[in-house]
């Protein structure tokens, strides 16, 4: 960021700076040296995991605070069960999951299993379910029988309190299973978040200034672990479940020498695997990724990315954004060294597999929403900007002109229908647009067609740009949300009610 937007964006946020251990200064200038350095290189781990069986899965979850290992170092922050991440559950189509969230946290919670089709109402996916300190709550989620397999995710939503829940450590991954499984030697869940620690191992409060930028943590993390190694012998065919669980953080990932093909992207699955140099994955995205190893050390980095900065309301144009320079490769966020021999052992993880079946037995032809009959089109604008805050606000994050307001409904949909959106973003900063319980079908992007279905429930919509989507309401009906998955950005308002009967 320049010296001058510093300037400009330091006199904006002159009240809003120097809260808690962590303020604007840090924001927008070098960081302090006094931290200690994340120790890496470590065994890359994974999180606990709990599997349905006979077609249930019950599990509680304690969300509380405690002593983590963080970066390899005793951090003070909050965690599901005692670990960041918390497990990761594993599920089948027309599984039932039974959740008891027992709140063990000084301030309200809730869950919310993000990109899971079920049920909006009652103790299902209701992000209006408050869940108070000490309190406990019984959710219950039904899938479908028909549920597609990929990988998602669960984590905080009680409005207002959801990118300090998130960013402190309260996620996991869930994973629904393939009826036919894919052949390969070892899975791994790779969990992204960010953070920030001060001197203490304290996670850091943000000013409001970072807020309205959407926070980028200083450790960027895979499974709480600061860059650490894996191993692998060459020829072998790995699954990487990738979950962008920062708060604000855009992902641009690349593994340079190692062969990527991509299984599908949030809910979306794809028959024949496509091949792919890189992974762009907005906060919350999830990408589903055989890795075909090839001899040598590759690092799995995130490349700079512009998502946009509030400089641009002050006539700097889209101007960079927090997530480092163009000139540099990004923070290195795991590290995979590959050698030894290919030859057959009684390891079945160092065993070679043959040649994958294509297209993949057991995965259906993705739905294509673009000749359905669309019963309604409306336009959704995502928009920032100086002076739109209500209640004395500097800054305002609306959906159509309104800051969320959980007694009110915006959208009213008929349950059994399509519907086309337009999502537009007049402001200066990307948006990524996340919308509950139903995916949506991406047909177009900045007025251009796409040429296959792409399904996701999360769908950036760049810096003055738009795209449109379109949505089958059916399964299920009740109040749910949609909003911006720059995390900040929903709890200032950017969030908005649709209800579907």
């Amino acid at each position: 960021m320049s010296r001058r937007s510093a300037l400009l964006l330091g006199g904006l946020g002159a009240a809003g700076t120097a809260v808690g251990g962590a303020g604007l200064w840090w924001t927008l200038a070098s960081r302090p040296t006094s931290r200690t350095a994340p120790e890496t290189g470590a065994e890359l781990s994974q999180p606990s995991e709990l599997r349905s069986a006979g077609g249930r899965l019950e599990v509680r979850l304690d969300a509380g605070p405690g002593q983590f290992q963080l970066a390899g170092r005793q951090a003070r922050a909050l965690g599901y069960n005692g670990g960041i991440p918390g497990p990761t559950l594993r599920l089948r189509p027309g599984d039932v999951l039974s959740v008891r969230l027992a709140n063990g946290l000084d301030q309200p919670t809730n869950l919310h299993v993000h990109g899971l089709h079920v049920s909006p109402e009652g103790s299902g996916d209701n992000v209006f379910v408050m869940v108070n300190p000490g309190a406990a709550h019984d959710y219950e989620y039904r899938l479908p029988a028909d549920h597609p397999p990929g990988v998602f995710w669960y984590h905080p939503h009680h409005h207002g309190m959801v990118a300090d829940q998130i960013f402190a450590g309260l996620f996991g991954a869930i994973i629904v299973e393939d009826a036919e499984p894919v052949p390969v030697s070892t899975e791994r869940v790779l969990v992204v978040s960010d953070t920030t620690l001060d001197g203490g191992g304290n996670v850091v409060r943000v000013s409001q200034m970072e807020r309205m930028l959407g926070r980028e943590g200083e450790l960027v993390l895979v499974n709480g672990q600061s860059n650490p190694e894996f191993t692998a012998v060459p020829g072998t065919r790995e699954r990487w479940r990738i979950i962008n669980a920062c708060v604000a953080r855009y992902l641009s990932l690349r593994l340079d020498g190692q062969q990527l093909q991509l299984l599908g992207m949030d809910s979306g699955r794809y028959r024949t695997p496509s091949d792919v140099e890189e992974l762009f994955l907005t906060p919350g995205n999830r990408a589903d990724v055989l890795v075909t190893t090839a001899a040598g050390d590759s690092i799995l980095r995130a490349a700079y990315y512009d998502r946009g900065s509030m400089a641009g309301m002050m006539g700097q144009g889209r101007g960079p954004g927090q997530t480092g320079r163009p000139d540099t490769a990004g923070p290195a966020l795991a590290t995979l060294r590959v050698a030894g021999s290919t030859e057959p052992s009684p390891s079945p993880s160092a065993s070679p597999l043959p040649p994958l079946q294509l297209p993949l037995p057991g995965v259906p032809e993705p739905e294509d929403l673009r000749t359905a009959a669309v019963a309604a089109r409306r336009q959704l604008t995502l928009s920032s900007g100086m002076g739109m805050g209500m209640g004395g606000g500097m800054m305002g994050f609306t959906i159509n002109g309104r800051e969320f307001n959980a007694a009110r409904t915006d959208t009213t949909v008929t349950a059994g229908t399509v519907e086309e959106w337009t999502l537009t973003n007049p402001s200066p900063m990307d948006h990524p647009f996340h919308l509950h319980v139903w995916p949506m079908q991406v047909i177009e992007e900045g007025g251009q067609a796409l040429p296959r279905p792409e399904w996701r429930d999360v769908v950036n919509i760049p810096a003055q740009g738009r795209v449109k989507v379109r949505v089958a309401f059916r399964d299920f009906a009740g109040r749910s949300v949609y909003h911006c998955h720059i995390l900040d950005h929903e709890d200032l308002g950017m969030m908005g009610v649709i209800e579907v009967r």
